[in-house]
């Protein structure tokens, strides 16, 4: 099945928007659904996109202030009055700071919040280190009940966000600051749990699948056209649920093309990356090279410069992709 995406992925000028808007545009939409759905956010409102919700639903947001971790509790006491809160604030105070909260007062009781997570990734630039969450994904998946979402554009933000309001599990949405390229439509289909193949090449075999989320999806995407004309085939999947992953389709892609590459703006060690290892050495052993943060805080400078350092960029994973397939 051919999956639409934007007709200008490919284009320079290709039309670019932040994911965490997709996420405020969503929250506005599941919010008209569904009364119960409340917000809270740590201080941040602007930032993360929950202004929106905030003009319209003034009675039921809550300005929590600079307080992650009893934000994290008082949002586990509404799920269980009912509510189906919405918890914001950057990725390195929720889930960084707060992470026994959300564990103890929301997982361990199994309290349907979201929990959205901005300013993920190196890609947050001169924040510097101390605010480029690069660990929120291990730090999610590894418990229990709890989903981890990593949107690849501000559509599909849009569609998870919706999507997650409508569950009964505690659920982490991911979500970038600055603006990136919509690879996606509105036509595309979104459903927590599922990956989707984005690319295949047809001029050359295919000798790697490329394995990707998030931001750095479009990247992904650049690299294995430019593959295709060196007369390497790379199958990109978009894998925007790291948790539960979609343990069949990433197992088609391994056994069709035998090779696997996984990029990721997040530690390779926990990440993306290593639920796919996870799978894969269980299910169908395969050789695997990991795109994303070696071991190695985050520094300042501009996103880009960032996610070329770290290899993150086209032509780092071009080179993850030769140097795994000799």
């Amino acid at each position: 099945m051919t999956i639409p995406l934007n007709p200008k992925l490919f284009d320079t000028d290709v039309e670019q928007a932040p994911i965490r808007a997709g996420f405020g545009e969503g929250l506005v939409l599941a919010a008209r659904e569904d009364e119960r759905v409340v917000a809270l956010c740590c201080d941040l409102t602007e930032s993360t996109k929950m202004d929106a919700f905030a003009k319209e639903f003034p009675k039921r947001f809550f300005e929590m202030g600079i307080m992650e971790q009893s934000s994290a509790s008082v949002a586990s006491g509404m799920a269980a009055m009912g509510k189906i809160p919405f918890l914001s604030s950057y990725a390195m105070f929720s889930p960084g700071r707060n992470w026994e909260q959300i564990r103890t007062t929301i997982c361990y009781n199994d309290r349907k919040v979201v929990i959205a997570g901005s300013h993920a990734g190196v890609s947050v630039g001169p924040d510097g280190g101390t605010h480029q969450a690069i660990e929120d994904i291990a730090l999610t998946r590894v418990i229990s009940n709890m989903v981890v979402i990593t949107p690849c554009d501000s559509i599909e933000a849009k569609k998870a966000t919706i999507a997650a309001a409508k569950t009964s599990i505690p659920t982490y949405i991911r979500l970038a600051r600055e603006k990136t390229p919509i690879v996606t439509t509105e036509d595309t289909p979104f459903e927590i749990g599922k990956a989707q193949i984005f690319y295949h090449p047809e001029s050359v075999p295919v000798k790697v699948g490329i394995i990707a989320c998030g931001s750095l999806v479009h990247n992904a995407l650049l690299a294995a056209r430019e593959l295709e004309g060196e007369g390497i085939g790379a199958v990109v999947m978009n894998i925007g649920t790291v948790k539960p992953i979609d343990r069949e389709a990433v197992v088609a892609l391994a056994k069709e093309c035998g090779m696997i590459v996984t990029v990721e703006e997040h530690q390779v060690a926990g990440g993306m990356g290593s639920a796919v290892a996870e799978v894969l050495s269980a299910e169908h052993p395969t050789k695997i090279a990991f795109v994303g943060v070696h071991d190695k805080f985050g520094q300042s400078g501009t996103p880009n410069e960032l996610v070329k350092h770290y290899g993150m960029d086209k032509e780092g994973i071009k080179y993850a992709v030769r140097m795994l397939v000799g």
